[in-house]
């Protein structure tokens, strides 16, 4: 079933020959299917560049996120290597997904699996301005697991 967004923003696409057309799957789902456009195994802790045969434009102010699929992971040990892979407006070239075998099997990916998925966000773009200390808060400098469980 494809799901068409209903949030105003439009997306231009580039499919390469045999290439699949990222889609929401319900109506509640915050990401696009992303697909492989070729077969690929992964061995043990291998990591591949898998193409999907997507060029996107996306609008200035917006990024596309490219993140892990739970399914992958929970029944193959499959996840992304860099996560979430950001998209900035200005690319134009193919989008690929890095993954990276962490289960003990190998795993085979036939061209049109899902491997991914692909959400849109707003950008906020920030001036930095260089001061001498920050302001104080009651966490301070406690990072890592500082705050408990």
């Amino acid at each position: 079933m494809l799901v068409q967004p209903n949030c105003g923003v439009e997306i231009q696409v580039v499919l390469e020959p045999g290439a699949t057309m990222p889609s929401y799957k319900t109506i509640g789902s915050a990401g696009m299917d992303l697909c492989a456009n070729e077969d690929v195994r992964l061995e043990h802790l291998e990591r591949k560049l898998v193409p999907t045969g997507l060029r996107i434009a996306i609008p200035e102010g917006y990024e596309g996120q490219v993140r892990p699929r739970s399914g992958l992971a929970l029944k193959h040990g499959l996840s992304m290597v860099n996560t979430p892979g950001t998209i900035d407006s200005d690319y134009r070239g193919e989008i690929g997904v890095i993954l990276i075998n962490l289960g003990q099997e190998p795993v085979h990916l036939n061209r049109g699996d899902r491997i991914a998925q692909l959400v849109f966000c707003p950008v906020a773009r920030a001036v930095m301005t260089r001061v001498e200390s920050l302001d104080e808060t009651h966490r301070g400098e406690g990072g890592f697991g500082s705050t408990g469980r």
